[in-house]
């Protein structure tokens, strides 16, 4: 690691900047679709987009938002969290997931909470080991338009 930066994108150039690497993580996503999806995110929900970079290469990207609920009270919410998979093990996720703890903090957050795929099984090595544990279990149903 030479000159880590981590920044927030607040521009459609900084988002469409990330969408190499989120699109890792989230497939499905065409540049257009991400870029104006995360604007309406940050627009109406406080969606924030942080990107890691080392040497001017951008290696990380999160997405996370803060908010309050009955269950758990303030807390930073990860939506997203992707280390590109060329940099996986160089510790920029590791300063990411540190990040966002330090953000959580300073934003008087009680918790950081995340959902993670049930398959991915590396990020949930990685989680174990920067100290989260398995609190719930995630159910959801795809609802169809009538």
């Amino acid at each position: 690691m030479q000159t880590l930066s981590i920044a927030l994108a607040t521009t459609p150039a900084a988002i469409e900047r990330s969408f190499e690497v989120v699109r890792e993580l989230r497939t499905h996503l065409t540049l257009e679709d991400y870029v104006g999806q995360v604007a309406r995110q940050q627009a109406r929900e406080g969606y924030q987009l942080a990107l890691l970079s080392d040497g001017g290469q951008l290696r990380a990207a999160a997405g996370f938002r803060r908010m309050e609920t009955l269950a758990w009270g303030r807390i930073l919410y990860v939506d997203d969290l992707v280390t590109r998979a060329a940099d996986r093990g160089a510790g920029y996720g590791s300063a990411l997931f540190d990040w966002l703890v330090g953000t959580a903090h300073e934003a008087g957050c009680a918790q950081l909470h995340l959902d993670s795929g049930v398959q991915r099984f590396g990020a949930h090595r990685f989680y174990l080991h920067k100290g989260l544990d398995i609190t719930s279990h995630h159910f959801a149903i795809a609802l169809t338009r009538r």
